[in-house]
């Protein structure tokens, strides 16, 4: 996920003006989406057959000024062996063009959740399921439980390790209705030993929810909230294709 997810700082102490601070990570979240290797401009991943490693030169030949090439890699959930694939990046792609904005809940206090934070021991891995592996499921660490009470019900949520930040991907009611489909991402912040903070007013919607060549993980059951979280990045926005006619 590091090539497509950025990691911005966020204070371990509650900020002096968090509504203030709050209004520039949407800002900077617009410039990281619409970057030239941003969200909205990745328009091909193109995995190689089994044993090709890629050849970036010969990828970036001929191309436009615009696009950039970089390599990727996961593993085959069949053999377990290493994929190699070239993710093709357009800084002038049709949904760079097209978007107009990343649509929010208003900012509430009452979405800056703290919680018990307990190591688990020896790397622990956990399967999440990937939006576009057909069922598929793959095991990515959890580093610990992240414990709280939410509305009277109590939680245990794993967040995965994503270069050395945790990542939660996690579900509500909201999902298909106000805010992406399928669940939304949240990084979670240390706070001191054994406490981490969930600040629900910066979640996010997931790459996959501005490109279709993302393979997102997606909430397991124990990251799905009862009640709506009427908080963080709700769905793009983009203007209608005028090359798409209507008849």
């Amino acid at each position: 996920m590091s090539p497509a997810v950025s990691h911005p700082a966020v204070p371990q102490q509650p900020p002096a003006d968090p509504a203030g601070e709050w209004e520039a990570w949407c800002e900077d979240r617009r410039s990281s989406v619409t970057s030239a290797t941003g969200n909205l401009a990745l328009v091909e991943t193109r995995w190689l057959p089994p044993g090709e490693r890629p050849d970036l030169g010969a990828a970036r030949a001929g191309q436009p000024g615009s696009v950039r090439v970089t390599t990727v890699e996961r593993t085959d959930l069949v053999t377990g062996e290493p994929e190699y694939g070239l993710r093709f990046w357009d800084a002038e792609s049709p949904a760079i063009r097209r978007f107009e904005r990343t649509d929010v809940f208003p900012y509430d206090p009452d979405w800056v959740l703290d919680a018990a934070y307990t190591p688990a021991p020896d790397a622990r891995r956990v399967a999440f399921e990937h939006i576009r592996d057909n069922g598929g499921a793959r095991e990515l660490v959890v580093p610990g439980d992240i414990s709280l009470t939410v509305d009277g019900r109590d939680y245990t949520l794993s967040a995965f390790d994503d270069d050395g930040v945790l990542l939660l991907v996690f579900g509500d009611p909201t999902n298909g209705d106000t805010t992406y489909g399928a669940g939304r991402f949240l990084f979670v912040t240390h706070t001191g030993p054994g406490t981490v903070r969930l600040d629900f007013n910066r979640a996010f919607v997931p790459p996959c929810g501005f490109s279709e060549h993302y393979n997102c993980p997606m909430p397991p059951v124990q990251n799905r909230f009862h009640l709506p979280i009427h908080a963080g990045e709700k769905r793009p926005v983009l203007r209608e294709d005028p090359a798409v006619q209507s008849y």
